[in-house]
């Protein structure tokens, strides 16, 4: 027999009745039932039940047994009584009775238990992470982690993809935020860096002629973090195609990602890749307050600025008399009562402003009637004009929100999810994906009127060269994103591959031919030496892996993240380097006041 185990702790059943077995694995509970002691001795596979009564020859060393103590048993496999049987465990037919017992690893007492599902706090959990990770939800996260790339790559061969890998210290590029600098000690004084993302690499792959490139990639960005961002590095799907349009893209990922959705997203549904909306950017600022919305929530937002202007609502009629702004209404569907109302206005307040104003609609027994301040400002006509214009009915509401869209779109976003969320307007038991287009590459500094980009500096603008001649801030880029139930999943781009348009992009943003060369030489210099029309994009691991597993934070999918301050509580990082080590490379530390 082998030395730790014969079977794991999953794979006995009632065809195993009779047998002699050695089981390996942690105690998970032990049970004291009238001087019979039951232990649910777990593994990474399942859970077993053993059980221990005074005639074993071990009975006395099972008595010390403690939870998570690492043990090994031999015993007997019996049945269970009928009535006894536990429909929930593929072992749950069975029980095996302990005749040999060996102590693989005590346990010290434990800073939080694996058994069960209390919460604690996330310090302890990361400082222990080890044994979080012993639990049941995070070992299944886990495991569909492993699964969902495992799925990812299969998927990336069946399409005719090959995996490269491409370095990981290389030169610091702006990508969007901020490096991990890496020292050199062979070059003092200077300093490498860990990569964003594979961006300039996996361009120059396309360059070298090999077509197709897919990697599951580790990326590095000094971020600050977020309940879906890792602050330090994450893991993304990244490819790229020669010879594609944007479309090509879309129809090479979308059902990659369908088909990984409709493998491990529980039954939810998801909507064939062809049907997926493609929404512009500008439009999906407008209608849902986000370039990620969530399209689970049917709440869609309109302007509604010629129905105030000149009304008796001062507030709003002066407010348009401005340039550049307008006011736009969030339906709620059902959310036609005062309670509700005064409630998502007071959230208005908490997000900072003077308030959301109201429209909502009842039953007055004679007939519908428009109620709350903004229906006596501007008069039954105005009013009826708008319940018209949204489609709304008795038991409905409207909110409005003023001034100019950047200043407020963010704010109403938030407020059309969480007025989805009060209403339950919102399917829970689907995934919703939409392509979201035609980012703008550049915008206006509203204060200088400077230019700069908005978006991605390297996507191809619509139109070209030609596009360049004309008012910057009408060029739009074949940029694109995809979101799903409010994330952003995927983020990719065709790509502007012809060196001229490319020092013309980046000149209208005040950057000259030879900042461009700095910054970004080997890139351009490969683009002087027939580079091919290409695109792709990156999708996010962690994200994807955080949707599948009906997880609010990022962290709970990732084996051992860092704190909300980039801090590993557990292998204490960062540190302090010794002396040696600085002198080796040449730096020194300044103390911060």
């Amino acid at each position: 027999m082998h030395a730790y185990r014969s079977h794991s702790c999953a794979a006995l059943t009632s065809a195993n009745v009779g047998d002699t077995v050695r089981l390996s694995g942690w105690v998970h509970r032990v049970r004291d039932h009238g001087g019979v002691l039951f232990i649910d001795l777990r593994d990474h596979y399942g859970v077993t039940q053993v059980l221990c009564d005074p005639d074993s020859p071990v009975f006395a060393e099972v008595e010390k047994v403690r939870s998570e103590w690492c043990i090994r048993i031999d015993g007997n496999v019996k049945a269970r009584d009928e009535s006894l049987i536990n429909p929930k465990l593929p072992t749950g037919e069975i029980e095996v009775y302990i005749r040999d017992l060996e102590v693989l690893g005590q346990s010290a007492e434990l800073p939080l238990m694996v058994f069960g599902d209390q919460e604690y706090p996330e310090e302890t959990r990361l400082t222990y992470r080890y044994l979080d990770l012993r639990r049941e939800k995070m070992q299944e996260n886990m495991k569909l982690r492993s699964d969902v790339v495992a799925s990812i790559r299969k998927r990336m061969w069946d399409k005719a993809f090959r995996e490269y890998q491409t370095p990981i210290i290389t030169a610091s590029s702006p990508e969007g935020a901020r490096d991990f600098l890496v020292p050199s000690r062979l070059h003092p004084g200077k300093f490498y860096a860990l990569p964003q993302a594979p961006q300039q690499f996996k361009q120059l792959l396309m360059v070298s002629g090999f077509d197709k490139y897919f990697q599951i990639a580790p990326c590095f960005r000094d971020e600050d973090p977020r309940a879906d961002r890792s602050p330090t590095d994450f893991y993304q799907l990244d490819m790229e195609m020669s010879f594609v349009e944007q479309q090509d893209v879309f129809d090479t990922v979308a059902p990659v990602l369908a088909g990984v959705f409709e493998e491990f997203g529980g039954g939810k549904k998801v909507d064939a890749p062809e049907t997926w909306a493609q929404i512009s950017y500008r439009d999906a600022a407008l209608w849902y307050g986000s370039d990620k919305p969530d399209l689970r929530n049917p709440i869609k937002m309109q302007v509604v600025s010629e129905h105030f202007r000149g009304s008796g609502f001062a507030i709003f009629a002066k407010l348009l008399e401005q340039d550049g702004t307008e006011i736009r209404a969030i339906p709620a569907p059902t959310g036609g009562s005062r309670k509700f109302c005064d409630r998502m206005n007071a959230y208005a307040q908490k997000e900072g402003l003077p308030g959301m104003g109201y429209i909502f609609w009842r039953d007055q027994g004679e007939g519908m009637e428009a109620a709350g301040p903004l229906a006596k400002n501007i008069g039954p006509e105005r009013t009826e004009a708008i319940r018209q214009q949204l489609g709304l009915g008795v038991g409905d509401a409207a909110f409005f929100l003023g001034g100019k869209p950047k200043a407020f779109e963010a704010i109403a976003g938030r407020a059309r999810n969480v007025i989805g969320e009060e209403l339950n307007l919102i399917d829970q038991d689907r995934f919703a994906f939409a392509w979201i287009v035609d980012f703008p590459i550049y915008e206006a500094d509203e204060e200088t009127g400077k230019i700069d980009f908005e978006h991605n500096p390297f996507s191809m603008p619509q139109g070209g060269m030609e596009a360049l001649q004309g008012d910057p801030l009408k060029v739009l880029g074949y940029q694109y994103d995809l979101a799903c139930n409010g994330y952003e999943l995927v983020s990719g781009a065709i790509r502007n591959h012809r060196p001229e348009i490319m020092f013309k992009a980046f000149e209208i943003a005040g950057y000259d031919e030879a900042e461009v060369r700095k910054r970004f030489g080997g890139m351009v210099n490969a683009f002087q030496y027939g580079a091919p029309p290409h695109g792709g994009c990156a999708a996010g691991i962690d994200r994807i892996v955080m949707l599948l597993a009906g997880e609010q934070n990022i962290r709970e999918v990732i084996l051992f993240p860092m704190n909300q301050r980039a801090e590993d509580l557990m292998m204490d990082a960062p540190n302090d380097p010794t002396s040696d080590q600085l002198m080796e490379l040449g730096l020194r530390v300044i103390p911060q006041d």
